[in-house]
């Protein structure tokens, strides 16, 4: 790139120098040619007025006023002739001059001619034209100060393209140093190093792609980061189900005069659950919680899953309570994000709460709540203490509530500890009939 874009440069520079330094350059030989015929008129006038009264007196011509032309100019030539254009003083060229006609005719005349550069000036006396005066140079040496001035003129030239190719390196270098930077970056963005962030090189374009660069590996990192915590929730989420399983297979292991077809079939119906909450787990990381947000009839997913959760409690010898409001709305949320998170809340409340377990289902302001309570002493801890995740939590509470307050969040509501004793969770999910954004939040409570 650096190559192209120094090459490039130099060779405009090339070009844009061509074609304003070649008609410059026939300007300035035009423009010396001209100048020097000038000179030529003028010194040829000057010898015409001093040899006027000689050849009008038919008296020899004085000598001082021919040696006097060009007097810092040794290729000069001055000749003086007659009204017959027959010479009378002085040197001319061995052939028959146009120019000297002219001035016999009464015009003054300068042009170029072979290798002489000339001027005629008529001689006059009076009214009359008695002779003419004939100065002539060799054409070399104007040409001589014109190559002078064109060797300037190419020293300049080279010297602005010099000047361009050492501003193309440094512009090229500028241009790929960002790129060189970027594709640094890329590399190690490709390595998994999420980590990297491009520097700026002062050009918008280029800047753009890295600042894109780097709100991708931001991106990268955070989704990677997510999908690590959602593995380790999800297994954290399993292990309730599991345990259960292993505790009552190993009592009907001990159990050797008990029928083991009823921890059986009790096993089965956990493998059913845990299968369910595998596919449900699967589905929300793969999809993503927003994209299959709509409506959801609460009233209806209690139904389904109370008497789950109450078969679960009368083991403990405990009850549940489910409570919905005749006027509460729909919610407007994923099924499944939703009946994980009431998973996790019955389950903290089975497992460390005491009593009756209620869920209540209420319409709050803006937003549809549902509360899980039960009748233990309570939590102690701090609510950001109590929704990080922490596996090795004694009082059991930990990564079930970080995963359940993440998939709220991603439905664009709210998981938050509205009372600790006796405890009582309490989830906002966006109204369904309000048709609320996607970036919509639901108020705090």
């Amino acid at each position: 790139m650096r190559t192209r874009i120094v090459a490039l440069a130099v060779l405009a520079s090339v070009l844009a120098t061509c074609l304003f330094a070649l008609p410059l350059g026939w300007a300035v030989r035009a423009h010396m040619l001209g100048q020097e015929r000038g000179y030529l008129v003028r010194e040829a006038s000057d010898v015409a007025i001093e040899v006027a009264s000689d050849v009008e007196a038919d008296l020899p011509v004085d000598r001082d006023a021919l040696t006097d032309v060009g007097e810092d100019d040794e290729d000069l030539t001055a000749a003086v002739f007659d009204r017959d254009g027959d010479l009378l003083a002085g040197s001319a060229p061995d052939h028959d001059v146009a120019v000297l006609g002219y001035a016999l005719d009464g015009e003054v005349k300068s042009r170029i001619d072979d290798d002489l550069v000339m001027a005629a000036v008529p001689v006059t006396h009076g009214q009359d034209v008695i002779g003419a005066v004939l100065v002539t140079e060799q054409r070399s040496h104007v040409l001589g100060e014109v190559g002078l001035i064109w060797g300037a003129m190419a020293g300049l030239a080279a010297a602005a393209v010099i000047v361009t190719w050492l501003v193309a390196r440094e512009q090229a270098r500028r241009l790929a140093r960002p790129l060189e930077d970027l594709e640094e970056s890329a590399r190690r963005l490709g390595d998994g190093d999420f980590s990297v962030r491009t520097r700026r090189g002062g050009i918008e374009e280029i800047d753009a792609v890295g600042a894109a660069l780097d709100t991708t590996a931001i991106r990268l990192d955070d989704l990677l980061a997510r999908e690590r915590a959602f593995s380790a929730d999800a297994s954290h989420q399993l292990r309730t189900p599991l345990a259960g399983m292993r505790l009552r297979l190993e009592a009907a292991l001990e159990r050797t005069d008990a029928d083991p077809r009823q921890a059986i079939a009790a096993s089965l119906v956990d493998a059913d659950r845990l299968e369910a909450i595998i596919d449900e787990l699967l589905g929300l990381a793969r999809a993503g919680q927003a994209a299959s947000a709509g409506p959801v009839d609460l009233d209806r997913l209690l139904g389904e899953l109370a008497p789950e959760w109450a078969a679960r409690l009368a083991l403990h010898g405990r009850d549940l309570a489910v409570r919905v409001d005749s006027d509460a709305p729909n919610a407007r949320a994923s099924g499944a994000a939703v009946r994980q998170v009431l998973g996790v809340l019955v389950d903290n409340a089975t497992m460390h709460g005491r009593g009756t377990v209620t869920v209540t289902v209420r319409e709050a302001a803006g937003a549809v709540a549902v509360d899980v309570s039960d009748e233990g002493p309570g939590v102690q801890d701090p609510e950001g203490v109590l929704f990080s995740r922490q596996a090795d939590r004694r009082d059991g509470h930990g990564i079930g509530l970080a995963l359940a307050r993440r998939l709220v969040e991603a439905e664009q509501g709210r998981l938050t500890l509205t009372c600790a004793s006796p405890p009582v969770f309490t989830m906002l999910l966006p109204l369904a009939s309000t048709g609320a954004r996607e970036d919509d939040t639901v108020p705090a409570r």
